[in-house]
């Protein structure tokens, strides 16, 4: 492997592996904001202790390594061809090698290509500048954080808000939605990066660039600064939280910027990011292809957690379960779970509404998760698996309970009535893990005991057969009716009243 591969691999792994100081430091802080003992402390601790586990095992903080994104400023006259060429041969070693998940999936036919790379993917931003030397940016943005991102077009009217003009105050009601919308389903604590005006690709576009300023900037437009500043603070009362449990950490950071438009035109875009916020850069000597500096690692960041506590009062379970202990099970109650759980994604749950399961699935646990997976050895061996955002089984998840007599759905963010009914018809239960801890998780998953459709769907979305010891869960959705997701809802809603008022 040449030099300048080498630097694009190595980019790309300590991007997968280990978070910007700036953006350690703003989940360490907002730590501390959450009542000691509470599920919003909890969910901080969890990820202050995946942080470390990451760090430590050199694996991937999450397991949802997103589309590769690419912000590069090379000399005029430097070859970009090459450069493009080495960041694919570094994204194909670095899937293989477990730091990235195979993400690129081809719309038309489902199949993964299996090493990242594909029609579109990676996403690479290619400009010149003045200077002698190579700066490169990456983002690796996950697709649950990334469903959360939106845009809306001035004049509007928002739930609680109320009418939203082409004016600083529509811009604010427009942003606040947005944090308010993703609820936990983009697993706050959030960042978020917001363009306005533009067209819709440049809007959106101009968001994303928003991410990769550093969070202790000031916005050189005065009235964009008191608007970051704004955002903040009243999003953080909305008690929305970490994870959506409720708190007092949903945003931990805010940054807007704005294009001219045109006069028909009024774009807010919201570019949405989870608290694992991947993104690093270099500088590269143009001959040699060696980095000469990083970017966003300016220092070392003291961060403690060890995750959900254990205190002898959870629920030890082993699968199958029960309906009867599953009825036990309330809102707020931690479980611990052991033996055999099944992944299962969206391709998964639209094949079990058609078909049989390739295995039987009375009394299991499914985990919504699509794990980073590689053989070693000639055994599989999982590298991260956190759980994937649960909303978009909604559809399915009632159905494939009651079809297959599934007793616990583990996931990230929270589903729908429909979910809460079926859960309550079937006798099963809601278990929600913490977004993005993937190392953590990881770690309770002893043996892949086989894999079932690993030709037909690829490593996310085939079903992973695995064991786990002691997996750490929350009960937020029971099969009495009660949700926790629609608590927090109905609250941060009437929260989110107090903002309708003018400001700006």
């Amino acid at each position: 492997m040449d030099q300048l591969t080498q630097s694009m691999y190595d980019l790309i792994v300590t991007t997968s592996t280990q978070l910007a100081s700036d953006v350690a430091e703003a989940i360490a802080f907002g730590k501390t904001k959450e009542e000691s003992g509470s599920r919003a402390a909890a969910a901080m601790s969890t990820v202050a202790r995946n942080i470390i586990m990451a760090k430590d095992l050199t694996g991937p903080i999450c397991q949802d390594t997103g589309m590769p994104t690419f912000y590069i400023h090379t000399p005029v006259n430097y070859d970009q061809l090459q450069l493009r060429k080495a960041i694919e041969q570094a994204l194909i070693r670095a899937t293989e090698n477990g730091k990235l998940r195979p993400n690129a999936v081809d719309s038309i036919t489902g199949k993964n290509s299996g090493n990242n790379l594909g029609a579109g993917a990676p996403v690479i931003h290619f400009e010149q500048w003045e200077h002698d030397e190579i700066e490169v940016k990456l983002i690796l943005k996950g697709g649950g954080c990334e469903n959360k991102s939106t845009q809306y077009s001035l004049p509007n009217e928002f739930p609680a808000l109320g009418k939203a003009g082409r004016n600083l105050d529509g811009i604010r009601k427009a942003i606040l939605h947005a944090v308010f919308a993703a609820q936990g389903q983009g697993c706050s604590s959030g960042f978020i990066g917001v363009g306005v005006g533009g067209d819709r690709t440049s809007s959106y576009d101009l968001a994303k660039q928003q991410l990769f300023r550093k969070l202790d900037d000031k916005n050189p437009d005065t009235d964009l600064a008191k608007m970051e500043d704004y955002i903040l603070d009243a999003a953080n009362q909305l008690d929305i939280g970490p994870m959506g449990f409720g708190g007092s950490q949903t945003l931990l950071g805010c940054k807007i910027a704005s294009y001219h438009r045109l006069p028909a035109s009024f774009f807010v875009s919201v570019a949405y990011n989870c608290w694992a916020f991947r993104r690093l850069g270099i500088v590269l000597d143009t001959g040699s292809g060696d980095i000469k500096k990083w970017l966003y690692r300016d220092k070392e960041v003291a961060i403690e957690g060890e995750g959900i506590k254990i205190t002898g009062k959870e629920k030890v379970l082993t699968t199958p379960l029960s309906e009867d202990q599953v009825r036990d099970l309330k809102v707020g109650d931690i479980v611990l779970l052991n033996g055999d759980m099944f992944t299962g994604r969206d391709a998964m749950h639209g094949y079990l509404i058609e078909n049989d399961a390739p295995v039987d699935l009375n009394g299991s646990v499914i985990y919504h998760c699509g794990p980073i997976v590689i053989k070693e050895d000639g055994k599989w061996s999982i590298k991260a698996a956190g759980p994937t955002t649960s909303i978009r089984e909604e559809p399915y998840q009632a159905d494939v309970i009651e079809k297959f007599k599934i007793r616990g759905v583990i996931g990230k963010g929270g589903m729908g009535q429909k979910t809460l009914d079926g859960l309550k018809k079937t006798g099963a239960v809601y278990l929600h893990a913490i977004g993005g801890a993937a190392q953590y998780y990881g770690d309770t998953i002893k043996t892949v005991k086989d894999v079932y459709m690993l030709e037909e769907f690829g490593v996310p979305e085939a079903m992973w057969h695995m064991w786990v010891e002691n997996f750490p869960v929350i009960v937020t959705m029971d099969s009495h009716g009660n949700s926790l997701h629609d608590d927090v809802l109905k609250k941060s809603k009437k929260n989110l009243e107090a903002f309708a008022g003018k400001v700006f």
